[in-house]
């Protein structure tokens, strides 16, 4: 089995939770670039 079919499998077992993952990082991501910026308004 080739990784790229591994991560095809992988994918199409989670499609159900993926979008909710990724809305998960992208707010993440968002904390982390207010939380470093936050210092430099105050």
């Amino acid at each position: 089995m080739t990784t790229l079919r591994q991560i095809k499998d992988i994918a199409s077992r989670a499609e159900a939770t993926l979008l909710q993952d990724a809305a998960g990082a992208a707010a993440l991501t968002v904390m982390l670039v207010v939380g470093l910026h936050l210092p430099s308004l105050i």
